[in-house]
């Protein structure tokens, strides 16, 4: 790779770095303000792809129509960055914080059936920019004079909001509520009106930033998860709240992205280094390092302390096994009546029951959230895909060494891991996950690559669905009895009191990371088992076992039933599970109505629907009283 061509490649990474920062920018704001961890902000972005294709075509594709289609679709999505916060949001924000991320995770459903409808699958292809469409040589080599122009936009937006902030009442405010949100109430600004503009504001950065990309990039369904992961990186890369951080990780990381695609393979010492398949995983790589070496970003600081003090959550019930056993003869039942449907559907069941129960065991109990929890699911399936088929071993050997393969996953991961908390800790999670799926996703030679793996049976005696059934029920129930019966042992008292008071734990001798780390090594453990009975349940694997997209499902399965209840989790999993086979062979838009169902039980029951039940339950057990 000559150095004009190189140079040219970090052009172009400068200018994704500039559409990119709009977009980290305003989650950074959201967040600093409101602490609400959007996920539906990569939606915005695309929301105002789709709104500038459609308004470039209504005023016509001149310098005028262009530019002023950009404005009004940056314009209009705030204005539906605004239209969340008042109709959903501002209805929940006393809720715990996760029922607001899974708020939003709702909203992101909704908004991609609302573009499905209105603009159809395929993608859309945007016009480019009038009077910018030729290029310019820069050292022989040619590049869209756009680029530059994308380029010089980004410092003019960080230039425009530092104004904005600094120099304005707005502003003022706006940094106030940044440091302490609580004492700007108590002063006697409108926080409900604080909040919508903020929400405005950032979501308008959203839609610029995806109006700005329409000549470069085409408009599609896929981009709310995919921009909402880079969005989430550079966030926490810069430091969360602020604004030249997420500039300054928006070009280290699209500088990053372009060194890779122009090195492309690089020999040296004789080895192979195939760089251009670093960029799908370049950026988490970078987030990773620098949350370990730097836990709250580039610019960022430490969190201020919240004044509200915050009760411990109820204590977990002791599981009625007695319940249990009734459920149990009924689920041994099933192939007695049912078909072989009902029976697919019940192990489906039953692998995200357990992969939700792992998830809440070091969610709810050990107080770590994690948004790449899939990564063990993923291993754990692969592990026994590759151990069956690559190894040679008998399904049996490589079944049950596929949860130990996740496990010692886990045991790496884990030991980075456990030393973060909160949004740092779950934003590394997601870069293991993601560089997880990265190896699965290009590693053809072992994993298939992105066709996946298919000829994974389950040995002949359980090639019987009826038998399989019966397998896949006793495997995952005993991985849940185990994880419930370690919550209600020594292990899982310790694991709460860490939780719920890690000074005083520390102060009498508990080594709160060493048990935290034990639980991610047995909750990665336990969803690897459950990866590998639905990969033998399927017969094949893909690498979206392993996809942000799995660990978003995980979340909303736990978040459906309540974090703070024990059986929630398997009841999130089967709503989650049977609402989306349901939906998804009865309409089209099955996300929308998904969306909504959540979104329902997230106002209705702010604490889940098994917690919510409960509290209604004992609410009118008093009254009678």
């Amino acid at each position: 790779m000559t150095f004009p061509s190189l140079l040219i490649q970090l052009l172009n990474g400068l200018a994704d770095a500039s559409s990119l920062f709009m977009v980290s920018a305003g989650l950074s704001l959201i967040f600093g303000v409101t602490r609400i961890v959007n996920f539906a902000h990569g939606s915005l972005f695309m929301l105002g792809l789709y709104g500038a294709y459609s308004l470039i075509e209504f005023f016509g594709r001149t310098p005028l129509g262009f530019w002023g289609a950009v404005v009004v679709a940056a314009l209009a999505v705030g204005v539906a960055g605004a239209l969340i916060e008042i109709v959903v949001l501002r209805r929940i924000y006393r809720a715990p914080e996760l029922f607001q991320l899974l708020a939003t995770f709702a909203v992101v459903l909704v908004i991609k059936d609302i573009a499905l409808y209105v603009w159809g699958s395929e993608d859309l292809v945007g016009p480019r920019a009038p009077g910018l469409t030729m290029a310019v040589e820069i050292l022989g080599k040619r590049i869209p004079i756009y680029d530059l122009v994308l380029i010089a936009i980004g410092p003019v937006v960080l230039g425009a909001m530092w104004l904005l902030l600094a120099r304005t009442r707005w502003g003022a405010l706006v940094r106030a509520a940044t440091q302490d949100r609580e004492m700007v109430g108590a002063l006697g600004v409108d926080q409900a009106k604080l909040f919508t503009s903020v929400f405005f504001v950032g979501a308008a950065l959203a839609g610029l930033g995806g109006a700005l990309q329409i000549p470069r990039e085409p408009a599609n369904l896929d981009l709310d998860l995919s921009v909402i992961a880079d969005a989430f990186v550079v966030t926490v890369v810069g430091g969360l709240g602020s604004l030249p951080g997420a500039l300054l990780a928006a070009v280290l990381i699209g500088v990053a992205k372009a060194l890779c695609i122009g090195l492309g393979t690089v020999h040296v010492l004789g080895f192979e280094i195939v760089f251009s398949k670093l960029v799908l995983v370049v950026e988490f790589v970078i987030m990773g390092v620098v949350l370990v070496l730097r836990p709250y970003g580039l610019l960022g600081k430490p969190p201020a302390a919240q004044r509200t003090t915050v009760a411990a959550p109820p204590p977990l019930g002791a599981p009625r096994w007695t319940t249990a056993l009734v459920w149990i003869v009924l689920l041994l039942a099933v192939p007695l009546v049912g078909d072989d449907y009902v029976a697919a559907l019940l192990i489906d069941i039953a692998c995200f029951g357990l992969f939700a129960v792992s998830l809440h065991f070091i969610m709810g109990p050990a107080g770590m959230i994690s948004f790449g929890h899939a990564a063990y699911f993923g291993l754990g399936a692969y592990a026994g895909a590759i151990l069956l088929k690559r190894a040679g071993l008998p399904m049996e050997a490589a079944f049950l060494l596929a949860p130990l393969c996740a496990g010692l996953f886990a045991l790496a991961y884990g030991w980075f891991c456990v030393r973060l908390s909160g949004v740092y800790l779950a934003m590394l999670t997601l870069a293991f996950a993601q560089i997880t799926w990265s190896i699965i996703f290009q590693w053809d030679a072992l994993t298939s690559g992105s066709n996946g793996m298919i000829g994974i049976w389950p040995a002949a005696w359980l090639a019987d669905k009826t038998r399989y059934y019966y397998f896949a029920m006793l495997f995952c129930g005993l991985g849940v009895a185990l994880l419930w019966r370690v919550l209600f042992s020594p292990f899982g008292y310790v694991l709460r009191a860490g939780r719920d008071s890690p000074l005083r734990a520390e102060a009498i001798g508990i080594s709160v990371r060493g048990f935290q780390w034990a639980a991610f090594v047995l909750a990665g453990t336990m969803a690897g088992l459950a990866g590998a009975v639905f990969a033998f349940s399927k017969g094949s694997i893909s690498p979206s076992a392993a996809s942000i997209s799995q660990s978003t499902d995980g979340l909303v399965m736990v978040l459906l039933g309540g974090v703070e209840t024990l059986t929630g989790p398997v009841v999130g999993a089967g709503l989650f599970t049977w609402l989306r086979d349901t939906l998804a062979r009865e309409t089209d838009y099955w996300r929308a109505v998904l969306g909504l169902v959540i979104l329902l039980i997230v106002v209705l029951f702010p604490q889940g629907l098994v917690g919510g039940l409960r509290m209604l339950v004992t609410r009118v057990q008093e009254r009678r009283a």
